[in-house]
């Protein structure tokens, strides 16, 4: 995208949001009387919901769309992990707790936007609303911009599943070459018991743990690196083989050998047709043979059709506001090639202006530390606001062994870059952000 074109986006964004918000571009006080503080709990549609508004409420609002809860049954509301941070800024901030638990973005999404309605009816029309989730939440997010994008003005996603179905791909694909790898017909069980059996005892000998990997084993932690978002020239994304100690069982995920037989709607809905398989050299079996010889997987009937189960189709990239990401670089549950499929697609849209991303080197899932996430909220608000598009970096990059110096507060110990304080040696002065860049 041109720099002509990117300022005609900011400048675009900007008188959008100038008619909607005068009062906000204009800096002229606000003739409404002082609000009250509210604090209010309750269930709506089976679901937990919980709204907090400040006193003196500027009219922004933050929906949070939690990660996954397991376990049957209605879910539990969690409040936003910078919900004390909002309300300072003088926003609302609103939550449900889904009626169901589990991995259910249909449901999940519907639930967020009554609780919004709600919200809107109880204590009145937001100037803006931003969407915030994590993990799970994540696919909430990117899922409800591109399917109702009238009624949010910006999203932030924190270690988000924000390519949708393409986790469930992810995890079956990684499955798929556990099982070519060993040698065990690991997805021809026919239940869960068998499953976690035939991986006890057949899978786990032949393949090793981390740390003690056989010589097949090896294999398939390459196979694995490129799975998780390796750069094309094969570096190491930092501290990925810490977060996959975590995962690597885990990661192994059942699904009916009869696709249509499958009742859980992400299962029916993952693809491993699209999975380009990707080995280093040296290995004893070359990238040709492996994506020759594993086994694929297929979507059962209409589950992930754009217009039978959107939410499970695959995204489109087509964002129509700001959208900022969060990123660990060494999560093996939902790795950064989330994050590279997604930007893939909004440069295919032509909406790649609109994503701004930001990676944080950690093996963890979703433990970013206040100071980022409240840095990536403010950062959003300036960007819906004032048109101030913020800095992020290239998940595209050719060589990303030293991506997330400029976000990473607290370095892991394992980190190669342990010893210095990458923060204040390459973080982009938040003064010098300028729109359109």
């Amino acid at each position: 995208m041109t720099h002509a074109r990117a300022g005609l986006i900011a400048l675009g964004m900007a008188l959008a949001a100038s008619s909607m918000w005068p009062d906000i571009w204009s800096g002229a006080p606000r003739a409404q009387p002082e609000r009250s503080a509210v604090r209010r709990s309750g269930v709506l549609g089976g679901a937990q919901y919980h709204m907090e508004v400040p006193a003196g409420w500027r009219g922004g609002l933050v929906v949070y769309a939690h990660g996954i809860q397991r376990g049957p049954g209605p879910g539990a509301v969690a409040a936003a992990p910078i919900g004390s941070h909002i309300l300072g800024e003088g926003h609302a901030w609103i939550a449900s707790g889904y009626r169901a638990r589990e991995y259910q973005p249909h449901l999940f999404i519907d639930d967020l936007v009554a609780v919004r309605e709600l919200f809107v009816n109880e204590i009145g029309r937001p100037r803006w609303t931003i969407i915030y989730g994590q993990s799970l939440g994540g696919h909430l997010v990117v899922a409800s911009l591109e399917l109702r994008p009238a009624l949010y003005q910006g999203g932030l996603a924190e270690c988000g599943v924000v390519d949708g179905i393409g986790v469930v791909d992810y995890l079956l694909a990684y499955t798929a070459a556990a099982e070519l790898i060993s040698g065990v017909a690991l997805l021809d069980s026919p239940d869960e018991e068998t499953f976690a059996r035939t991986l006890n005892e057949r899978v786990v000998p032949a393949l090793g743990m981390p740390g003690t990997y056989t010589a097949r084993g090896r294999q398939f932690d390459s196979v694995v690196k490129y799975l998780m978002g390796a750069d094309r020239s094969g570096n190491e994304l930092p501290l990925r083989a810490q977060g996959l100690t975590r995962r690597y069982l885990l990661n192994m995920v059942f699904r009916h050998p009869d696709v249509e037989q499958e009742a859980r709607p992400g299962a029916r809905a993952g693809s491993t047709a699209q999975v380009r398989y990707r080995i280093d050299p040296g290995f004893g079996i070359t990238e040709a043979e492996l994506n020759a010889r594993v086994r694929r997987l297929y979507p059962a009937k209409d589950a992930r059709s754009p217009s039978a189960n959107p939410v499970y189709a695959e995204r489109t990239g087509k964002l129509t506001v700001p959208l900022i990401t969060l990123h660990e670089t060494g999560d093996a549950w939902v790795p950064l090639s989330m994050e590279q499929a997604y930007r893939r697609r909004t440069i295919a849209a032509g909406t790649d202006q609109l994503l701004v991303q930001r990676v944080v080197r950690a093996p963890s899932h979703c433990g970013f530390d206040g100071e980022t996430r409240e840095q990536a909220f403010d950062d959003l608000v300036a960007w819906m606001e004032r048109g101030v598009r913020p800095q992020g970096e290239d998940v595209l990059a050719p060589d990303l062994s030293g991506i997330g110096r400029a976000w990473t507060p607290i370095l892991h110990p394992a980190d190669p870059l342990a010893g210095r304080n990458p923060t204040l040696l390459d973080a982009p002065s938040r003064d010098a952000q300028q729109p359109g860049r």
